[in-house]
């Protein structure tokens, strides 16, 4: 039976039914917990979420969210704060539709991870052999005129193939405009990369064309990588990504508003709007609404709470969830595994979003260390996670059997919410000693 999660910012009801499903939640698993020797979270610590995000909303820094934290496959923290849209006033519900932005990726991840496990795809194969364009791939490298002042890109053979692999995990050279360097900027925004109408086929080979930011391998750069591999799904399964993710993901987990298009007045009603403030996300928002025909499987889906709680528990599940296996125990721990750490050859710089203590494995962001920041970020080693622009961010945490969620619309102040939000949560499960 589906689970369904219910919240309402404001109303009494919300309230009482967050009271209530807090203490049953408490109550029922209490013993559980302490037997498995996994803490559960403290109610008076769980009630600082409230006040933070109460905070955000009535200081006007946020519309509005919705926050999960699920223990043991039951919510021990649910609620929505604000309103999904300030000039309708709409309350935020679990059942509002955010634009989940990179948030994307895992899911784009696990659909091409279905596809190695079904042996129809290889971590080995190169991106040219579903995409022919990229056999005609150059690495840009930042080089100076004979004038001694001229910058330009020197284009040069890529010491070996961009592969599955490479997409998977953000070491293809593919980047994204603004993180490539100045050359590499002004070569993609020179490409007309994002003019008029494209599809994946289209973009994939727009994107193709242009000069990878390092060899292969070399380096972890965000980037375009995700999308490149969602075309790639496009070609082995014959069908769209859409099509594709709603038959092996969305519909057998019950993600029934998780899609790339919003085809309902009443699905168009449930969605969330950032402030008119948020500009940056406004305009990302305008041009992806604008690209109906791009299923971005970088960025573009949509999504709400109650869809993807039920993703993350599959993850948290080990590729598993109601008696379905997703992923086979392999491609699981493929998935989750850190492929960028020592011996990879794979280095990192300042636009490592995995961030301190953390690896990364295909579409996941994976905790190896507790890292250099002293004290060290909160947190569990072996913890998933990744998070997007739009502010939407989720975790999943094996050693207290665990997943988190955040959804809102903010770019403007998701760098200083989100690791607030993750200390909030870590702090509700700490032992005070």
């Amino acid at each position: 039976m589906r689970q369904i999660l219910h919240c309402t910012a404001g109303s009494r009801a919300g309230q009482l039914l967050a009271a209530a499903l807090s203490l049953a939640i408490w109550t029922n698993t209490a013993a559980a917990n302490q037997a498995a020797s996994i803490p559960a979270p403290s109610p008076d610590k769980l009630e600082r979420i409230t006040e933070f995000f109460n905070n955000e909303v009535a200081t006007g820094k946020l519309p509005g969210a919705a926050i999960l934290i699920q223990q043991h496959g039951k919510p021990v923290y649910l609620k929505c704060f604000g309103v999904q849209d300030v000039e309708t006033k709409t309350p935020v519900s679990s059942d509002t539709i955010f634009a989940l932005h990179s948030m994307t990726k895992p899911i784009t991840s696990v659909a091409a991870m279905m596809l190695i496990d079904a042996g129809k795809l290889s971590l080995t194969d190169p991106a040219a052999k579903f995409i022919p364009a990229f056999s005609d791939v150059r690495v840009g490298v930042a080089s100076v005129a004979a004038d001694g002042t001229t910058p330009f890109l020197k284009l040069v053979p890529p010491d070996r193939p961009v592969t599955i692999e490479d997409l998977l995990r953000h070491t293809s050279g593919i980047t994204y405009d603004y993180i490539g360097g100045k050359l590499i900027d002004k070569a993609y925004k020179d490409s007309g990369l994002f003019d008029g109408r494209y599809d994946n086929k289209r973009f994939a080979e727009r994107i193709a064309r242009l000069p990878l930011a390092r060899q292969p391998g070399t380096l972890w750069r965000y980037g375009h990588s995700t999308d490149v591999l969602g075309r790639i799904i496009e070609i082995v399964s014959g069908q769209t990504l859409y099509q594709f993710e709603k038959q092996h993901i969305f519909d057998p987990l019950g993600m029934a508003s998780t899609k790339y298009v919003l085809e309902t007045a009443d699905e168009r009603a449930r969605m969330a709007e950032p402030l008119p403030s948020d500009t940056i996300l406004l305009d990302a928002e305008r041009e992806r609404r604008t690209h109906p025909e791009w299923e971005s499987g970088g960025g573009g889906l949509v999504s709400t709470l109650n869809d993807y709680a039920r993703f993350a528990q599959m993850i948290l599940n080990g590729g598993e969830f109601d008696g379905k296996r997703y992923l086979s125990p392999a491609a699981f721990k493929a998935m989750t595994s850190d492929h960028i750490g020592p011996g990879s050859g794979v280095a990192r710089d300042y636009f490592y979003f995995p961030g301190d203590g953390f690896g990364y494995g295909y579409g996941l962001a994976v905790r190896t260390d507790p890292g250099n920041a002293k004290p060290p970020p909160p947190g569990s080693i072996g913890e998933l996670k990744w998070d997007s622009g739009s502010g939407t961010y989720f975790g999943v945490d094996p050693s207290l059997n665990m997943i988190y969620i955040m959804l809102e619309q903010t770019q403007n102040e998701r760098s200083r919410i989100t690791p607030a939000f993750k200390k909030l949560v870590y702090d509700a499960f700490a032992t005070d000693k």
